[in-house]
């Protein structure tokens, strides 16, 4: 039975995605996903305004840093890590003269986790669902402060389809939860 462990990697800043994607083929390839199950890149979602309109990208917590839950002890899985370009190396190696790098304590990676599971719970908590002939009204886009009935939801897109008179004619519009409001 392997010995798993969280152990935080050093890698070029703004190349995480890149470099996670090159460990998970190069660990695929060399058969070691025993080893190294898994790879993560802590972050949140971030919602921001950009030209009247809100965007989510994805901002990390920890810039230039991957975590890996590893066992070190196959020496195969340390060097399927440290060979991929664009990786530095191990945190926690530094000064101790040893080659062995140093684990995440429990409590470090809890609330490491814990932290990616609160954004996930905000998200669902962000959206509500809307239901088929509820009134409501467009916080954002070309048809900002018009008011609409919901006729369609795409719970999966996080869309709705909301007719909205506009010049005395009623229009059928896609708006995404984040852009409309329900009236009260």
């Amino acid at each position: 039975m392997s010995e798993l462990n969280w152990y935080v990697v050093r890698v070029v800043s703004g190349q995480e995605k890149k470099i996670k994607a090159y460990l998970e083929t190069e660990i695929e390839r060399e058969g070691l996903m025993e080893y190294v199950p898994q790879i993560l890149i802590p972050s949140e979602k971030v919602y921001e305004m950009r030209n009247g309109k809100k965007r989510v990208r994805e901002r990390n917590f920890f810039p230039g840093y991957v975590i890996v839950s590893a066992d070190l002890s196959h020496g195969e899985a340390h060097h399927a890590v440290t060979s991929i370009p664009g990786v530095i190396g191990f945190l926690g190696n530094n000064g101790t003269g040893t080659k062995e790098p140093v684990a995440l304590r429990q409590s470090e990676i809890n609330r490491i986790l814990g932290k990616v599971d609160e954004t996930d719970e905000f998200e669902e908590k962000l959206e509500t669902p809307y239901i088929v002939g509820e009134s409501v009204k467009v916080m954002d886009g070309p048809f900002s402060g018009f008011t609409g009935t919901v006729e369609e939801v795409f719970e999966e897109r996080k869309k709705l389809n909301v007719m909205v008179k506009i010049f005395g004619r009623n229009t059928p519009v896609e708006l995404n939860y984040m852009q409309v409001e329900k009236l009260d």
